[in-house]
């Protein structure tokens, strides 16, 4: 089963996919998110061009697993989301998902303005590969 995996957020979203057998994790993009209806479509067509056959979100969450406001925008993007697709979604908590992801890319020897470009898609990566890594009865359908 091919997935794509996005990490949600309010200026920029991260987009990553996987392989067709749901193993590996690749980034793919970054959206802007200029007007609801252009980032829907855009989105929306990067899904039917890559196939995806289920869509993985970034639930993000406190440390300690309580909900933050960023989590409650998410819901709503995902509630959105639900609207205008058949295909399954599903939540992955994504806590430290963006640090992590940056500490990668500078540990990789990038600099800022490189790291700032892509950022969102290694976040979108690692949250898949978290997802991809559970055994399916774990996942958690939104």
């Amino acid at each position: 089963m091919r997935f794509l995996a996005v990490d949600y957020g309010l200026k920029r979203v991260g987009i990553a996919v996987s392989d067709q057998d749901g193993v590996f994790a690749f980034p793919r993009c970054t959206l802007k998110r200029e007007t609801k209806a252009a980032f829907f479509a855009e989105l929306l067509e990067l899904m039917a061009k890559e196939g995806a056959e289920a869509v993985v979100v970034g639930l993000p969450l406190h440390t300690d697993g309580t909900e933050c406001l960023t989590t409650k925008q998410v819901r709503h993007f995902v509630e959105s989301l639900k609207r205008r697709t058949d295909i399954p979604v599903y939540w992955m908590n994504e806590v430290l998902s963006s640090s992590a992801a940056e500490h990668e890319l500078y540990d990789q020897g990038m600099g800022f303005r490189e790291v700032k470009k892509i950022v969102d898609q290694q976040a979108a990566v690692l949250i898949l590969e978290s997802f991809l890594d559970q055994p399916e009865e774990r996942r958690i359908r939104a």
